[in-house]
């Protein structure tokens, strides 16, 4: 039972992620490598028809038309946000606190954090991210390191409410008896074990650091 259940699927996982990790594919490649793999142990599990391709399908595109509405509020309110100057306002308020580089992690991590609620991750990269690169030498915070923290932090906020997009993703495949409140309980969890990775995360920054030094070199 384990061999026909568990190691067919692990090997799939291992295989989406283990192309994305050496560079083999893009995680939009990885994706229909992964929706590849998964035909193919529906065919071999002898579950392979037109109603559960239908189903798929449905469900697809239920939660993706679901997820783009998000998509949309977060991009207008993104948009806006530029318009109104609000990038070069937030940048000269975090020089006028004259913060210790520990502050300004502290700060740029919540308010990433916080922005992680209503805004989806393109708009905070592309609108955000600018504000705090330049400040970095001037905190002599690594950006790698920086981008690392910033990556682990949104998908901390990414659990969190009110728009958790990992919820309606869940939503949008959970049976109907399943409330959104249940999942955003059930998450709590795991967001808390998301803030203790990324405490320990800065607090040892070699956990995330090692590996593109093995890579990369230097």
């Amino acid at each position: 039972m384990l061999l026909g259940s568990f190691f067919p699927l692990a090997l799939m996982i291992l295989a989406v992620l283990g192309s994305i990790v050496f560079g083999f594919a893009t995680p939009t490649e990885a994706a229909a490598l992964g929706s590849a793999g998964g035909f193919i142990l529906a065919a071999a599990y002898k579950q392979l028809n037109f109603g559960v391709v239908k189903e798929s399908v449905f469900l697809t595109a239920k939660t993706s038309a679901m997820v783009c509405w998000l998509f949309v509020g977060s991009s207008i309110f993104s948009a806006a946000f530029a318009l109104l100057g609000g990038q070069n306002l937030v940048e000269q308020w975090v020089l006028s606190l004259n913060m210790t580089p520990l502050q300004f992690m502290l700060l740029s991590q919540f308010i990433i954090f916080i922005l992680g609620w209503p805004l989806e991750w393109t708009e905070i990269i592309v609108i955000f991210m600018p504000i705090f690169i330049p400040l970095l030498p001037h905190f002599g915070v690594d950006p790698l390191f920086f981008g690392l923290l910033v990556a682990l932090n949104l998908q901390t906020a990414f659990l969190s409410p009110p728009v958790a997009m990992a919820a309606f993703y869940l939503k949008g495949v959970s049976p109907p008896h399943v409330t959104l409140n249940q999942i955003f309980a059930g998450m709590m969890p795991f967001m808390g074990i998301q803030v203790v990775a990324l405490a320990m995360l800065y607090i040892f920054p070699e956990i995330g650091m090692w590996l593109p030094k093995v890579l990369y070199g230097n």
